[in-house]
């Protein structure tokens, strides 16, 4: 009897521990299961170089090329141009086809089978739609796709019949009459000069020097070295000053569009044209002017020449540009070893201040000026105030392109920089 009392207690009791056991396997695999379901996958890889953290985020908030820029809809944008160029650039710097083909399906969504442009329309003369051009080169170059030349030729077709100033110089529009922006000179200039050095138009480097010369001509305030905006020639904008046609404020941008736009015109101007010591000479007098405007953190301000006057702030897209322009053009022979200095102190700025990163290691860059302009409708008068209220936003595509193409200068020449 009491052999089958103790032989019962210990069933009972191995029984409990089983239970015991086994409730405490549950417990652990529902435990595990939540980590696994909750656990986030790392989507950029936190020791890849900062060209392809960007790169790779750009892609991870866009899965395809033609959302980037905040679209909802495909549409043939500068914007897009400058971001798939970057893409392009760093596939020839890390050879990783991923990037190549993420600007490839960009311009495979916006050429149709026979080489037109949708949702283009060349009557508009808008020099910003001569931008994206620019990434169809290697795509011919290297799949001999017809598309793409005779996209590039409808692009060609337009710059010969923009509307010009008296003197010469490319209209931003046709909508925007006799006036020439800052901006305007990278959207045009470059597609200009890689096709006269790839199909033979030499005349065409003259018409690029020209559009260079005449803008800082007209644009360069004398007293700072810095440059306005807009110029009106016909001084009939509200805008524009009754005398000099110039509108009244130095934006960051748009010294940041013209910088760049000098250091890519002189990748493809040759060597033996009469003006490029001239447009070299531009570009070091750019570079000299916005040195004593470089903020304590390396950057740059959203009304450059006012650093201090209430509501002005330290813009990302402006300081992504020079330190690309900077850094290229000391890299490529044009400006003096002196200005690598500027442009690391730059960089450095951009990763400490305006570089955020989540815990997937996809990065962001802050403090992006959403877009800003002269006249149009709501009418837009370039005052001080008018630039500081524009929007302010994460990620525009006019900062992230240029960050990466900063970001390509500095891993080239092995120099390596860690957010502090």
């Amino acid at each position: 009897m009491l052999k089958d009392i103790t032989t019962h207690r210990i069933g009972l009791f191995l029984l409990l521990l089983f239970s015991l056991g086994m409730t405490s396997c549950l417990f652990q695999t529902k435990g595990s299961s939540r980590t696994q379901d909750t656990e986030e996958i790392v989507t950029v890889p936190t020791d890849a170089p900062w060209s392809e953290k960007m790169a790779l985020s750009i892609m991870h908030r866009n899965p395809e090329a033609w959302m980037t820029d905040f679209r909802t809809t495909p549409r043939w944008s500068y914007t897009h141009g400058l971001i798939m160029m970057s893409m392009q650039r760093l596939w020839q710097q890390s050879s990783d086809e991923k990037y190549w083909e993420y600007a490839k399906s960009y311009a495979d969504t916006m050429i149709d089978d026979h080489g037109a442009i949708k949702n283009y329309d060349i009557t508009d003369f808008n020099i910003d739609h001569i931008n994206s051009g620019k990434i169809l080169f290697l795509l011919y170059e290297r799949s001999g796709d017809v598309r793409y030349r005779k996209a590039i030729e409808t692009l060609r077709t337009q710059l010969r019949w923009q509307p010009r100033t008296t003197d010469g110089g490319f209209w931003h529009k046709r909508r925007y009459p006799w006036q020439m922006w800052l901006d305007g000179l990278y959207m045009g200039s470059p597609f200009l000069a890689e096709y006269a050095s790839r199909f033979d138009d030499p005349e065409a480097f003259d018409d690029v020097t020209h559009q260079l010369i005449i803008m800082e001509e007209h644009a360069r305030d004398e007293e700072t070295g810095l440059l306005f905006h807009g110029w009106d020639e016909s001084g009939l904008q509200r805008w524009s000053d009754m005398e000099t046609g110039l509108s009244p404020n130095i934006w960051g941008r748009a010294m940041g569009w013209y910088a760049m736009a000098l250091v890519d015109d002189l990748d493809h101007l040759p060597e033996t044209h009469p003006d490029r010591d001239r447009v070299i000479a531009i570009f070091e007098r750019l570079a000299e002017a916005i040195i004593p405007y470089q903020s304590e953190n390396g950057l740059w301000y959203q009304v450059v020449n006012m650093p201090e006057k209430e509501g002005n702030y330290e813009e990302a897209t402006v300081s992504c540009m020079f330190a690309y322009a900077l850094a290229r053009g000391v890299n490529q022979g044009y400006l003096g070893k002196k200005h690598l200095e500027t442009a690391k102190k730059a960089y450095q700025g951009i990763l400490d201040h305006l570089i955020t990163t989540e815990s997937n290691g996809v990065i962001s860059l802050e403090k992006c000026c959403a877009v800003a302009g002269l006249g149009g409708n709501p009418f837009r008068d370039g005052s001080y105030d008018y630039y500081v209220n524009e929007e302010v936003r994460a990620n525009d595509a006019k900062g992230t392109g240029p960050f990466i193409l900063a970001s390509l200068e500095f891993e080239k020449t092995g120099l390596t920089f860690e957010k502090k």
